[in-house]
C-alpha cells in the first residue's frame, strides 16, 4: 500500500510555492499518494497568473539567483511535474467564495473542495505537512 502525504498550503509567495511543490513532487517521486490543500494566500500558487502573483519576500531575493544557478524548475514547471506525478491539488472552496475566485482562475487539473474533501484524504495520511 502506498504511503500518503497530506500537505496544507496556506501561505502565498514564491518561497512558499517552492517549498510546497518541492515536498509534493519529492513525495510523489517516492510513489507516495500526495494531496495539497491550497487555502488563503496559497491559492496564488495554482492561479493561472501565478507568474505575476507570486513574489519573493523582502530579504529573500537572493534565492532567485540561487534558483537560476541551481537550475531549479519554475513554479509552472513544478506544477506540471506535480500533475504528471498524480499529485492531487485541491483549491479551498471557502477561500474561493470569500475572494470571488472561480475554478477557471486556476491551472487545469485543480479540483475545488472544502476542508472535508481534504480531510477525507488526510485521515489516512502517513505524513501531514503544513506551509
Amino acid at each position: 500500500m502506498a504511503r500518503r502525504v497530506a500537505i496544507i498550503a496556506s501561505n502565498g509567495g514564491l518561497d512558499s510555492a517552492y517549498k510546497v511543490l518541492n515536498i509534493a513532487t519529492a513525495a510523489a517521486a517516492t510513489d507516495a499518494e500526495v494531496a495539497i490543500f491550497f487555502t488563503f494566500e496559497a491559492l496564488s500558487i495554482i492561479h493561472k497568473d501565478a507568474a505575476n502573483l507570486l513574489t519573493m519576500a523582502v530579504g529573500k531575493e537572493h534565492y532567485l539567483e540561487g534558483f537560476k544557478r541551481a537550475n531549479v524548475p519554475s513554479i509552472p514547471e513544478l506544477i506540471e511535474v506535480a500533475k504528471e506525478s498524480g499529485v492531487k491539488m485541491i483549491a479551498c472552496q471557502m477561500t474561493m467564495d470569500v475572494t470571488g475566485m472561480k475554478k477557471e482562475d486556476f491551472v487545469d487539473g485543480v479540483e475545488v473542495g472544502g476542508a472535508v474533501t481534504f480531510l477525507d484524504f488526510a485521515y489516512d495520511a502517513d505524513v501531514t505537512v503544513t506551509f
